[in-house]
């Protein structure tokens, strides 16, 4: 079972991740494209990176905008390491 992080841990994480929120037991970002399409090919890309870490982000699409939502459901649905870990990959990923 993966280890929740404290509160501590996540905002220096958080530091390197520009513009994710710790909000409640989570961290989230919301990221805006110029159309649907954009938006939707952004979800597919993170699916790839969340299978191949097996680790499921919540998301949330309505037109052009993407709010991803991360917590390790083993952990408490707190934040753990790989959520940090994904949230990275996601960033990669991102065309914003």
């Amino acid at each position: 079972m993966a280890e929740p992080l404290t509160e501590q841990q996540v905002s220096a994480a958080l530091a390197e991740l520009p513009g994710w929120e710790h909000a409640g037991d989570a961290i989230t970002k919301t990221y805006t494209f110029s159309h649907f399409r954009e938006a939707v090919s952004f979800m597919v890309r993170i699916a790839f990176s969340a299978e191949a870490a097996n680790h499921h982000p919540e998301l949330w699409n309505v037109y052009h905008r993407v709010r991803v939502t991360l917590a390790t459901h083993d952990a408490g649905n707190r934040v753990t390491a790989k959520d940090i870990a994904l949230a990275g990959e996601i960033e990669q990923v991102s065309w914003v």
